[in-house]
């Protein structure tokens, strides 16, 4: 939301503070250095009081974030405002993915999954509420303070609500366990959990490179006129919005988290190969699809897998994992960045295949040790059924 609304409003907002370009994709930095440096914190505090405060903290912080940027006045204000944002951002994923996944025990996958689908029509919908306030001669603040305005609405809804009690969770785990009914052997951070923190930031990486790098591919490797290239993140976006809508489906029927893991990275190579091996602008408007469709979800079922395992602390892991995502979101920019110096773009598109095979090794690593330290018969009886 934060990208789309800067960059579409770099203009005034140049003109606004007295800087250019680049001083808004510092703004935009910011965010994400606020996330960095506060996802271990939040994580924290979200296991310690709780999942509410958490989101709801995060929704007024992110609504003053929005009338805040429109009306600073100077450029320093606007940067600590964008810091507030990162700070929002980091509670946000750390108050509501934890918290969905308590409320919907039974389909925490599908749940967190729909999380992605949200972002998607969002993404969908923001450019065009831009255009019309433009197109209507409104203040570009105006595309600001709708968005505020809602995120100010729903903090009013979730202080009404009742989250489940997670201390209450977390003992009620903890007897289950104790039966040995859920695990065969403990889980451990230093081999399942690095391996899903890789995954974080692989999958954060996959879509991050592809959303960067898919039009200027389609415009000169391909010898695709600019419209038709940018059209390339639509077929994207679509691909996208129709794994996470599946997803939600198949994950309460027939599928579990950790085996999509393994599924998509395969996807996501065999895509990238193909538009590297056959250049056809029509080949690669079904690649873009496909490579949208295979890295939509798995950052949100990496976190599920996460907290599955490591379910005394589902705050702090969430944290962990999502710090490894905002990583590769800075990351991935700057590495593409230099290679594309090199004039062959299709050199980004090697290296992306390259962080597929890690996440697919990774994915492959935690689906073996999953069915070493997890008692999945329950969960095949009910797959067999579903079937």
């Amino acid at each position: 939301m934060v990208n789309i609304m800067l960059s579409s409003n770099m203009a005034s907002l140049s003109e606004k503070w007295d800087t250019d370009k680049a001083g808004i994709s510092y703004i935009i930095a910011a965010i994400g250095i606020g996330k960095l440096l506060t996802y271990a914190l939040s994580g924290h505090l979200s296991d310690r009081f709780g999942r509410k405060p958490l989101v709801i903290f995060a929704a007024l912080a992110m609504g003053i974030f929005l009338v805040g940027i429109p009306l600073s006045p100077i450029y320093q204000v606007a940067f600590m405002f964008a810091l507030l944002a990162g700070v929002a951002n980091s509670a946000m994923d750390a108050g509501s993915y934890p918290g969905l996944i308590e409320i919907f025990p039974k389909s925490s996958g599908s749940a967190s999954v729909l999380v992605k689908a949200f972002m998607s029509v969002g993404a969908a919908i923001l450019p065009f509420m831009i255009l019309f306030f433009a197109n209507q001669g409104s203040s570009y603040s105006y595309a600001f303070f709708v968005p505020a305005a809602i995120f100010f609405l729903n903090m009013l809804f979730l202080m009404t609500v009742t989250f489940p009690d997670h201390r209450a969770i977390v003992a009620s785990q903890a007897a289950e366990n104790a039966g040995q009914s859920k695990f065969l052997s403990e889980p451990k951070f230093s081999r399942e959990g690095i391996a899903l923190v890789i995954i974080g930031f692989t999958s954060t990486g996959l879509f991050t490179v592809a959303q960067i790098w898919l039009p200027s591919y389609g415009e000169e490797v391909l010898g695709m006129a600019a419209e038709s290239a940018v059209k390339l993140l639509s077929y994207y976006s679509i691909g996208a919005l129709v794994s996470v809508l599946s997803l939600s489906i198949l994950l309460k029927k027939m599928l579990r988290p950790v085996t999509v893991i393994v599924i998509y990275p395969i996807i996501t190579f065999l895509a990238i190969t193909t538009i590297l091996t056959v250049k056809t602008p029509e080949v690669a408007v079904v690649t873009a699809f496909f490579i949208g469709f295979s890295t939509a979800g798995i950052f949100q079922l990496a976190i599920t897998i996460m907290t599955e395992l490591f379910w005394q602390k589902k705050g702090t892991v969430t944290g962990i994992v999502a710090t490894a995502a905002g990583l590769a979101s800075i990351v991935m920019p700057l590495v593409t960045g230099f290679l594309s110096e090199t004039g062959n773009i299709a050199i980004i598109f090697i290296f992306d295949a390259f962080l597929a095979v890690i996440g697919f090794a990774s994915a492959a690593f935690v689906y073996y040790r999953y069915g070493r330290i997890v008692n999945t018969s329950k969960d095949a009886d009910a797959e067999r059924k579903a079937l």
